[in-house]
């Protein structure tokens, strides 16, 4: 396999079926442009090429002869429920789509070890159906960054993992972490995810950041998908691009592709037209 696919299908065609195993991708954006969007259409087209093939094939065609659709699907939250976010992927994408890729995505919810040490009321965001052993596990107040870690370490191998968000994560109660923190978590993603040979997609907040910081987690990832508004007369249009990408950004220099047309519609993110050099 040469290739971990998005679930984008233009974009999956342009870059040679996806993006290269092991790749650890930064989808920064500003509001509303598309970043979350991309990432609820990525884990709900590859767990649906597991659910409903006549879907997949409508939705999103056939996979790159050097591509294949990671074996598992996790998505990450540091403060929403998988309910949640199911109801959240609703709004993007077309419910039967949803209902369908959803099956197979497991949702990782580690609201707990977020908010434990903070001031707002457990009862906000303590698990519905607790047992007795998460009780205990609450009583040990494990850190969110080792939660992630166990987590990472037992499912991220070969798998699609998708991580909402770093800027979450920054702000965690309690773990008093400062940039220079979040860098080195980037940085030690990107060695582990050389083992791994999956797919790490790292949603964050660019309106939150200063360019320096910016700066920082792109020289640390493998890649960076950069999601803006346009605003050209009394429209605005959401745009992609790509700032850095190992395998990915050498591919459209090649072809003079400078910046992607995107929409959002029932079957979630997708590319609407190419931008080149002229």
């Amino acid at each position: 396999m040469d290739r971990v696919p998005f679930g984008v299908s233009r974009l999956d065609d342009i870059i040679g079926g996806g993006a290269p195993p092991g790749s650890v991708v930064l989808l920064a954006g500003e509001a509303g442009a598309g970043a979350r969007e991309f990432c609820y259409t990525s884990a709900t087209i590859n767990g649906l090429a597991h659910t409903d093939e006549e879907q997949f094939d409508l939705h999103y065609g056939d996979v790159s002869d050097h591509a294949a659709v990671p074996e598992d699907i996790h998505y990450v939250s540091f403060t929403a429920s998988g309910d949640e976010l199911r109801r959240e992927i609703e709004f993007t994408m077309s419910e039967e789509i949803v209902r369908a890729g959803v099956e197979t995505v497991e949702f990782a919810d580690f609201s707990q070890e977020y908010f434990q040490l903070s001031a707002i009321p457990r009862e906000w965001y303590t698990r519905k159906t607790q047992t007795i052993t998460d009780l205990g596990q609450g009583s040990d107040r494990r850190g969110v960054l080792e939660a992630l870690g166990e987590y990472l370490n037992e499912h991220a191998t070969g798998n699609l993992v998708v991580i909402d968000s770093l800027t979450d994560l920054a702000r965690a109660p309690n773990e008093h972490l400062d940039w220079s923190d979040i860098t080195l978590l980037v940085k030690g993603l990107q060695k582990a995810s050389r083992t791994w040979d999956g797919l790490i997609l790292v949603l964050v907040n660019q309106e939150a950041l200063s360019d320096t910081q910016m700066g920082s987690l792109m020289g640390a990832a493998d890649g960076t998908i950069a999601f803006e508004w346009e605003t050209g007369g009394n429209e605005r249009d959401r745009v992609m691009f790509v700032r850095e990408f190992r395998g990915v950004l050498s591919r459209l220099e090649a072809e003079d592709i400078i910046r992607f047309e995107t929409e959002i519609h029932d079957a979630g993110f997708d590319v609407s037209n190419v931008r080149k050099i002229r």
